[in-house]
């Protein structure tokens, strides 16, 4: 059969169409990503879920630390916008200040998901998603098994010291409202004092130091908005000479293997798990939404409550 001029033309054409299609088919998912900073162990296992997670699905990461400031986090926003990315994901610093670079990011077409902390805009279309843990919830139950804990002296009144998490930031709103919401049905709860120790071990340390050179021994409980404070003021309180654990009680929230392996020594009394490995499921959504396909406006992570007691037999099981 003779191919005439055009027949082969036409063919060579095909050809050139099918290769650009399976090209622009097999172009992977770029996702910029803003990550809060490096401020604990529960942080790191976060970005490590999230650099994991995009490698093993082929997804380029473009990954930017913000050193847990907000300027640094809007500008890594809007290099992500310039690049002109797929799809854009971040754990916001703080709750609010994001209005404007998401009205950027929303002109230029470039869907955001939240992963981890919300933020507070007036306008709700500004990102598609929110994956993370139930903050309000988390707190709720640190106040839970407090209120358990207290049962077993019920005539005395219990001095609790807080150390918050980063002022404006999602968590520590959120756990302190939490806690406070539960540990109010009992008066004989009552914090007398309550600080910032930014999420860092070394903040924590600093800032029991001072509640213990103010209040002493009148202190029966702690209660910090993350495991890495708490190991922070566990040091301050065993250089004071006291035992945590059994002189003043404990309560953290995240469950990194720090804290089980307090929990194994006595010095630390229950952690309430916020899991980091959101990677996979991360993943899973931007390809959902780069998509178009519709996903929940919220998605809740699954977690539990780690008392003291269990900690050995779970701790083997710990991924971060």
């Amino acid at each position: 059969m003779k191919l005439t001029r055009r027949t082969l033309l036409a063919s060579a054409m095909l050809l050139a169409l099918s290769a650009t299609s399976s090209a622009f088919a097999a172009k992977p998912l770029v996702m910029g990503f803003s990550q809060v900073g490096a401020e604990s162990e529960w942080r790191t296992a976060n970005t490590v879920s999230i650099k994991d997670a995009a490698k093993k699905d082929g997804v380029t990461l473009k990954f930017a630390d913000a050193q847990q400031k907000q300027e640094n986090q809007v500008k890594a926003l809007r290099s992500f916008i310039a690049q002109k990315v797929d799809v854009i994901a971040f754990s916001p610093v703080v709750e609010s200040g994001w209005d404007t670079v998401l009205r950027e990011a929303k002109a230029a077409k470039i869907p955001v998901i939240l992963t981890d902390r919300a933020v507070n805009v007036a306008d709700k279309s500004l990102y598609v998603t929110f994956i993370g843990s139930d903050f309000v919830e988390e707190g709720r139950r640190a106040g839970q098994w407090l209120l358990e804990h207290a049962k077993k002296t019920p005539d005395a009144q219990l001095n609790i010291v807080e150390l918050q998490g980063t002022v404006g930031s999602a968590p520590a709103i959120d756990r302190k409202e939490g806690f406070q919401e539960v540990i109010g049905k009992n008066p004989k709860l009552k914090i007398i004092r309550s600080q910032t120790g930014d999420f860092t071990r070394a903040k924590g340390k600093e800032v029991m130091e001072a509640f213990l050179k103010a209040e002493g021994k009148k202190i029966n409980v702690l209660y910090a908005h993350n495991d890495d404070m708490a190991i922070g003021a566990i040091q301050a309180i065993e250089e004071a000479g006291m035992k945590p654990g059994k002189d003043i009680i404990i309560i953290s929230i995240d469950g990194v293997k720090g804290a089980f392996e307090a929990m194994i020594a006595g010095k630390l009394n229950v952690t309430v798990e916020c899991s980091p490995l959101l990677g996979p499921q991360l993943m899973s959504i931007a390809r959902d939404v780069v998509a178009g396909k519709p996903v929940p406006a919220r998605i809740t992570t699954v977690e539990g409550v780690f008392p003291a007691e269990v900690a050995a037999k779970e701790f083997p099981n710990r991924k971060y």
